[in-house]
């Protein structure tokens, strides 16, 4: 039997394998986008990746987390189509399934109530290394990530307040030279760097930096960040995190993990928080009808 084709049909025991550790998988909405995109083609609306522990299995369904971001968990009603991701060491496998609404007292597991019920997929596709976040059950586009060494906590302050304020004169449909202007706004930041919002999880997000990318990021600790989710959100926001691991991959690329840091500015929090939940209230619809 092909190698690929073994780790193919292994993905229960490796599912069963994250469950046991304590890990977790990603899951992104699926809004009837699939690979209607085409190669070069700009999406309508990039894919947020939210990373869940694995709180039970049985033959019908998962158990994961509620998705959170900030500390603040993210109601999804059931029927909500999903893409998920399952990775493993250098394996990775790709489905489509679907949310079933939360658990309803103690679970078969064990577990205590709180958790969100997923159907386990029929089938999985395993993606290759390089073809990221790509194959034939969907096509997922990472949203892009603006990143800069952060060298005084507290000059972020005026940036964040800028950013914040700038957002919701756009949603309020008030524009002007002077609000875009203030909008670039940066913090005491050294140059700057890219990378890919690999996935939010309740405390804090992945980013991947591309190989060009690493060296810059792998010298910092503390960040200034703007995530893009436009045409959702009206411009990219503003935050502060710090970047508490990495590891290269075997593409070279630097995988790392932020943890948000509202220590100078508490009250950017709730702002941070309101629009990730208005991109929920945006995409997760589109999925149920998908």
């Amino acid at each position: 039997m092909p190698a690929h084709r073994s780790r193919t049909e292994r993905w229960r025991e490796c599912l069963q394998q994250v469950y046991e550790r304590g890990g977790g998988i990603e899951f992104s909405f699926d809004h009837g986008k699939g690979l209607a995109t085409a190669p070069g083609d700009v999406p309508a609306i990039p894919d947020v990746m939210w990373r869940v522990r694995v709180m039970g299995l049985s033959d019908s369904e998962l158990l994961i987390e509620h998705p959170g971001a900030a500390g603040s968990s993210v109601s999804l009603k059931p029927g909500t189509s999903v893409v998920g991701v399952i990775s493993v060491g250098q394996n990775r496998w790709m489905f489509q399934s679907r949310l079933l609404g939360p658990q309803d007292g103690v679970s078969p597991w064990g577990a205590a109530p709180g958790g969100l019920r997923m159907a386990m997929p029929t089938k999985v596709e395993r993606c290759h290394r390089r073809e990221f976040m790509r194959a034939s059950v969907a096509s997922l586009h990472l949203p892009p990530v603006e990143c800069w060494q952060l060298m005084s906590p507290t000059s972020a302050i005026a940036a964040e307040a800028a950013n914040a304020g700038h957002i919701r004169d756009l949603q309020s449909g008030r524009t002007s030279e002077t609000l875009a202007m203030t909008a670039m706004l940066l913090p005491e930041v050294g140059p700057k760097f890219t990378g890919k919002l690999l996935n939010i999880g309740g405390g804090g997000v992945g980013i991947i930096f591309d190989r060009n990318e690493a060296s810059s990021a792998d010298r910092c600790r503390l960040i200034w960040m703007r995530v893009d989710l436009r045409p959702v959100i009206a411009a990219p926001i503003a935050m502060t995190a710090r970047l508490v691991h990495k590891h290269i991959d075997s593409e070279q690329n630097l995988i790392t993990g932020a943890a948000f840091d509202f220590a100078a500015n508490p009250s950017h929090r709730e702002f941070v928080v309101d629009q990730i939940v208005r991109y929920v209230n945006h995409v997760a619809p589109l999925s149920q009808a998908a």
